[in-house]
């Protein structure tokens, strides 16, 4: 498929897919007019490349993962990067909750009526 149809399946940006390529996270051939190419393997590629993105990581964190997840190996190395980076997001989901939480207080605190607030 060509690049346009690979940002239309995967609802990313024809830029960001040339991005990709730029820092080896996802590889085309050429096509003899010098088109881009990509295989359907690279639908889930870029799909694992905005969800790492997503996590936070880098594209160099990404691009030093991407082989491990490729041989569906790993080294000692890798994985305690991978838990470094789960840790990471761990803590802000955590730092996320109670934010909500704090805005639940804040939103059943001015939900109560108050006639001092009351302006109609």
């Amino acid at each position: 498929m060509r690049i346009g149809d690979l940002a239309t399946r995967t609802q990313v940006s024809v830029r960001a897919l040339r991005y990709y390529e730029e820092q080896g996270l996802l590889a085309s051939t050429r096509s003899r007019s010098g088109q881009r190419l990509y295989g359907d393997t690279a639908i889930n590629r870029v799909r694992l490349i905005q969800q790492l993105y997503g996590a936070g990581l880098s594209s160099k964190t990404i691009a030093e993962l991407l082989p491990c997840v490729d041989a569906k190996v790993s080294t000692p190395e890798s994985r305690e990067r991978l838990a470094a980076e789960r840790d990471r997001i761990n803590t802000q989901i955590a730092e996320l909750m109670i934010a909500r939480d704090r805005l639940n207080d804040m939103i059943d605190l001015t939900s109560r009526p108050n006639p001092k607030c009351d302006y109609v």
